[in-house]
């Protein structure tokens, strides 16, 4: 396996790269003074993880980690830096690892382990929404099938909301925005809940939608979501996410770009 260390310190550069050379499973370890440099060396070749300094002058850390996962989105990340402030920023911007100057070496072999393992925390929990690319919903790993497709759309709304509480003429804004809430369509919209508590409650999880006065939300407490688990800056989701979220849907493209914008892309 291939590694590459950016550091605009030569001395560092080299420290880091004699310690990967090393460190198994580690067959190959290059470094590089700048950023650039690193990005067109990567044109022509691959390497699995990418060591990076964060303060660099020509471009930070953090902007070339999210150059390298545009170009190689698989490339584990370690961010090696002497400010600890950054921390929340790296795992919000795709790093598997994190450790503060001067480096460890103990530290460095376990981080690259980690990093390497190819070890992903599995979702937890009986229900779980993918949301990166379409939408869907899967009930002790089978997948959830809808009456409708406003069902789902609904179902996938309420998710994007994290909880929140919606009503039901919010709601429908969303779902028919190009349609007046009469009583005709009032109507329609209540066969499609009716519909989408039916299907949840034939898959045994009724209790993750909630009706209260009115208002409509969901139980996050009761969901494993990747696009929650990305805001947490869970590693693993931030790394999962390559720019699409709730395609099938275009109110889902202002937390797309949100969440793209974040990353770089």
């Amino acid at each position: 396996m291939k590694a590459i260390c950016v550091d605009d310190e030569k001395l560092i550069t080299d420290y880091v790269v004699s310690l990967c050379r090393e460190t198994p499973p580690l067959t190959e370890a290059r470094g590089f003074t700048r950023a650039r440099d690193a990005l067109s060396w990567l044109a022509d070749n691959d390497a699995e993880l990418a060591l990076l300094d964060i303060d660099m002058p020509d471009m930070n850390g953090l902007q070339l980690a999210a150059e390298i996962k545009k170009r190689r989105p698989d490339t584990a990340i370690i961010f090696l830096t002497g400010y600890s402030e950054y921390a929340v920023n790296a795992f919000d911007l795709h790093a598997s690892g994190y450790l503060l100057k001067p480096v460890n070496r103990e530290k460095l072999a376990a981080e690259i382990a980690y990093a390497l393992s190819g070890k992903r925390k599995a979702p937890q929990g009986r229900v779980i929404a993918r949301t990166f690319g379409s939408f869907d919903l899967f009930v002790d790993g089978e997948l959830t099938a809808f009456r409708q497709a406003k069902c789902k759309e609904l179902l996938a709304y309420l998710i994007d909301r994290q909880g929140g509480s919606v009503t039901r003429a919010e709601a429908f804004a969303i779902l028919w925005e190009d349609r007046l809430y009469d009583r005709g369509m009032q109507k329609q919209f209540d066969v499609i809940i009716r519909s989408l508590r039916d299907t949840l409650e034939e898959y045994g999880v009724g209790e993750i939608l909630e009706m209260k006065k009115g208002a409509l939300r969901i139980r996050p407490e009761l969901i494993s979501c990747d696009a929650w688990r990305f805001f947490k800056g869970d590693a693993d989701a931030v790394n999962a996410f390559r720019g699409e979220y709730m395609s099938a849907y275009a109110w889902g493209a202002e937390t797309e770009s949100f969440m793209s914008r974040k990353l770089g892309f």
